[in-house]
């Protein structure tokens, strides 16, 4: 059941680099907060996010701490993008682990092989800084959601032509949030694996696009992962104690 969550409106992240969505913030309404979203998709051509928008300054200022793969993994780590609410907090974002993805068209590209993980501030519902809203509470949906908005960032189904993408994307994304509103639903099965060495249980789904996986830590957050090529069954998860790593 929503508590206080507005819909996407527009269809969700991912359509242009001018859509609030794709700036990475959350929106504050007179009632409520929207949405937490997504990070930005790299650009239709298969070109990848600028480095620009890379910097580790905006990791740094976040008041909790990120989850990345564990040292287990032993493959590149790079930088994505983090979200803030209104006031300009930080409030969620996201690390690649393997090969960076693009949008590419699956029929007729290889698919990398990579693994994105999510990181989302477990915060009450509250007031917004400059009193005119509530902040929404944020839950294991909300990393739900950002991974599963995320993967679809990066896909781009076989035979699809350019201007359908959009009205895809906006499908899939209603989908993607209705999913997370249901993590008790059939669609969902439960996957055991380790966050900073114990083991935590994580709501698990796969599409024909790859999978998604969202929990909760002891050290009060919620963690989203997506990814395809890469199994989600041998992953584990731990603290980032140096972020800067990934930069």
């Amino acid at each position: 059941m929503r508590t206080g969550r507005v819909r996407p409106k527009g269809g969700g992240p991912g359509w242009s680099g001018e859509s609030e969505e794709a700036s990475g913030h959350m929106e504050t309404t007179s009632q409520t907060t929207s949405r937490a979203v997504a990070q930005e998709p790299a650009a239709e051509s298969g070109q990848q996010v600028p480095s620009a928008r890379r910097t580790v300054d905006g990791y740094l200022l976040a008041p909790f701490p990120w989850y990345g793969l564990d040292e287990a993994f032993t493959g590149p780590r790079w930088l994505m993008q983090v979200g803030t609410a209104a006031d300009g907090v930080v409030e969620h974002g996201s690390i690649g682990h393997g090969e960076e993805p693009s949008v590419r068209n699956e029929a007729t590209e290889d698919r990398e092989k990579f693994a994105v993980v999510v990181t989302v501030a477990a915060n009450p519902s509250r007031r917004s800084a400059d009193g005119t809203g509530l902040l929404e509470a944020t839950s294991v949906s909300s990393a739900a959601w950002l991974a599963g908005v995320g993967l679809l960032t990066f896909t781009w189904p076989g035979q699809m032509d350019h201007s359908l993408r959009d009205d895809w994307l906006e499908q899939q994304t209603e989908t993607a949030w209705a999913l997370a509103d249901d993590l008790a639903g059939p669609a969902w099965s439960t996957l055991s694996l380790p966050v900073d060495g114990v083991p935590t249980p994580f709501h698990y789904r796969e599409s024909e696009f790859g999978w998604v996986l969202a929990g909760s830590t002891e050290a009060g957050v919620h963690v989203g992962a997506y990814g395809r090529g890469m199994s989600a069954y041998g992953l584990g998860f731990a603290v980032v104690k140096d972020i800067g790593q990934y930069a």
